[in-house]
């Protein structure tokens, strides 16, 4: 080949081998497009698919949290006889099983809101056993649970309000 036919050849090449390169960079870039738009689409709906499961999870704990508020576990649980020790045993074990019966919801909600039920189940405990060690009998232990929440909020309002701040959020 000549040297005038290889220019020419490159000349008439050139521009194929540049659509070429042009067409690859445009084709790699609506897949990329593509597959962005797919994963896109695929986490929205798998977020919808979640949305009812993690509301539901926010419910029950709302609901754990209900009950077990001081005031409405004593008016919900009635002693078995005159001992303190075996009404206060009895709160916090029903405390427990309620717990336990909601523990699983951890996955569905924040750390911070999980700590907080946490902390508001504790503190609902350690309550009680304060008010407890100051009562002569489960009649006065009762009235002086009334008494002590009647000026002052449960724990666990704390933590309704945030589980509630918490949907907010979501929805």
């Amino acid at each position: 080949m000549t040297e005038g036919g290889i220019t020419e050849l490159l000349a008439l090449s050139l521009p194929t081998i540049i659509m070429a390169i042009v067409a690859y960079y445009f084709f790699n870039l609506h897949t990329k497009n593509t597959n962005n738009q797919r994963k896109f689409e695929a986490f929205t709906q798998r977020k919808k698919d979640a949305l009812p499961i993690k509301l539901q999870a926010y419910e029950r704990m709302l609901l754990f949290c209900e009950r077990i508020n001081p005031i409405k576990l004593v008016v919900r649980i009635k002693p078995i006889g005159e001992s303190t020790e075996d009404y206060l045993q009895l709160l916090i074990k029903n405390v427990e099983q309620e717990f336990e019966h909601n523990t699983v919801q951890q996955i569905y909600i924040t750390d911070d809101c999980w700590n907080l039920i946490i902390t508001a189940k504790t503190a609902s405990i350690n309550k009680l056993k304060t008010i407890a060690n100051q009562s002569l009998n489960t009649q006065a232990f009762r009235e002086k649970i009334l008494n002590v929440y009647q000026h002052e909020s449960p724990a666990t309002d704390t933590a309704i309000a945030f589980i509630k701040s918490e949907v907010k959020k979501l929805i």
